[in-house]
């Protein structure tokens, strides 16, 4: 079933399209059913390689790790900013939820639902009511509905879906309705909540590190800026604590990170969190940069803030932005293109990853038939420049149970056996394909692609070799008597019997890059089944 099939019937009836694409479940081949699968290493990302190692940084450094809580009564960002608080929910996103309706069965909608062929009686409508009212009052589960409805009246979930879609529009005319609860926008909000858990509960000092996700209600996403972002936060916590705390423990994570010198200035934000004067910009020199790089911010919690918590103890907090660090590592200039390569990057194949993409088409499959495609390549390699018209024997003997005799011939007068073509390799330069002679190259991107790109090892003669193998081999399963295959002109890959990955002809073609594989190859090879 094509995409566009499936949304025109999706459209239709949902349920129905649902089931149906079942059908477009491929058995496997052999060599791909478990357990004969095999696992490639992966790549990872260069973001969560950072956070692995602030991660490390952090425990190296004597702190513990914790998950902060992620949501964030708007109550809570009064009591950290005072005053600021209305600036700064401005930034925050407010969670949002769908309501639980009341849902009444009259008769209008009893008719309609036997109208589509559902008999009912009291007890399957006493059934549905209780469903309903389970679900208004958040005893039964959304994602269960559908099923459970279906359950009372009897009847498959694709009629039940039906009939919740088309009997009782309420659910779909649902609205969310805002709540007071926020996603956390900085560490911070999530710091004062952890911390008054434990303040009473830990030995002194209590230090902590928390690497995660904030979301921020930004006006729009740009080179320096996403919506969500993760803060690689510490907190320190004990009965005496100094800005000189953040200055040794800000040096020595980013020290990890090949920074060599250090100058702290004061933040001009002066957040209302922290106490006045103690609020300090990091900035690092990163000699690969050869610049002063701005990584991190410190702080000493103010009083105010504790003490809405009931925390008495003193608190520095220091946060570094993971994305920052890792475009400063992998030398990144915008955060969407490094965080987000497969909407925002620009799309790039390397020459080597290019040539894993080509491949010989047919095959030989046997080993008998593997070892003409060698007696071919061998004939045609000692007797290729013989003038015409000439024939030599590349193989004769037992071949699949039958006796054969396999020529390479030039029937024509005053050329030679192989056309200049055949033995022209296939490189990839640039994200171009082409085909180089081995001797007299003369264009510019042969010279480069010999000088500079990637040998696939394939030449024309490499494919005609194998594709007759493989029409011999399929003439003796066959059990035809005779085969002659020419080859002449070569225009494109298909002509020299290889295969192109699609994603790779759409990095080629998308690029403007070339695929050039022309040349005159002039080869005829025979076979006949001897008595």
């Amino acid at each position: 079933m094509k995409r566009k099939e499936i949304i025109k019937l999706a459209r239709k009836d949902f349920e129905k399209a649902w089931v149906e694409t079942a059908q477009t479940l491929k058995k496997p081949h052999h060599d791909n059913e478990y357990p004969r699968i095999h696992l490639e290493t992966g790549k990872s990302h260069m973001l969560y390689n950072t956070i692995w190692e602030l991660r490390q940084t952090y425990l190296n450094l004597g702190f513990n790790e914790t998950v902060n809580p992620v949501f964030v009564d708007e109550e809570d960002i009064y009591k950290q900013f005072g005053p600021e608080a209305p600036a700064v929910l401005d930034r925050c996103f407010y969670l949002a939820g769908l309501p639980r309706p009341d849902i009444g069965i009259g008769m209008d909608k009893i008719e309609v639902i036997e109208e589509v062929g559902v008999q009912l009686n009291e007890e399957k409508i006493q059934s549905l009511k209780d469903i309903f009212r389970s679900y208004k009052k958040g005893d039964e589960s959304g994602d269960d509905l559908v099923h459970d409805v279906s359950n009372a009246l009897e009847v498959e979930d694709a009629l039940g879906l039906r009939i919740l879609e088309n009997v009782f529009p309420e659910l779909r005319e649902l609205k969310p309705i805002p709540s007071r609860t926020t996603l956390r926008s900085h560490m911070t909000s999530g710091w004062f909540l952890t911390l008054q858990s434990l303040h009473n509960k830990d030995k002194l000092p209590i230090k902590l590190f928390s690497i995660d996700r904030c979301f921020r209600r930004e006006q729009r996403e740009d080179l320096s800026h996403l919506m969500t972002y993760h803060s690689a936060s510490c907190v320190w916590a004990d009965n005496d604590v100094n800005v000189d705390m953040g200055m040794a423990v800000s040096e020595s994570v980013l020290e990890h990170f090949g920074f060599k010198k250090f100058k702290y200035m004061p933040d001009e934000k002066k957040s209302k969190y922290y106490i006045p004067g103690t609020q300090t910009e990091v900035y690092g020199y990163h000699p690969k940069l050869k610049e002063w790089v701005e990584v991190a911010t410190f702080g000493i919690y103010s009083p105010i803030a504790l003490s809405h918590y009931g925390i008495d103890k003193e608190v520095m907090n220091l946060g570094v932005g993971a994305e920052r660090i890792a475009m400063i590592l992998h030398n990144q200039t915008d955060v969407r293109e490094m965080v987000y390569p497969q909407t925002y990057g620009k799309w790039f194949l390397s020459d080597r990853t290019l040539a894993t993409m080509l491949c010989i088409n047919y095959y030989p499959f046997s080993a008998e038939g593997r070892n003409l495609m060698d007696k071919l390549l061998s004939t045609a390699r000692n007797n290729g420049n013989t003038p015409s018209p000439c024939q030599f024997t590349a193989f004769e003997g037992e071949f699949l149970g039958k006796n054969i005799k396999v020529t390479i011939l030039e029937p024509e007068d005053g050329t030679k056996l192989l056309g200049p073509a055949a033995w022209n390799n296939i490189y990839i330069y640039d994200g171009n394909i082409v085909g180089v002679p081995e001797t007299d190259i003369n264009d510019e991107i042969s010279l480069k692609a010999v000088e500079n790109g990637i040998s696939t090892g394939i030449s024309y003669m490499d494919g005609v070799s194998a594709y007759a193998a493989y029409k011999i081999e399929e003439m003796i399963v066959s059990g035809a008597q005779e085969l002659s295959i020419r080859t002449t002109l070569s225009k494109s890959i298909s002509d020299v019997n290889l295969k192109l990955d699609k994603v790779a002809l759409n990095y080629i073609t998308g690029n403007n890059k070339v695929i050039d594989i022309r040349g005159p190859v002039f080869c005829t090879i025979n076979c006949e089944v001897l008595e």
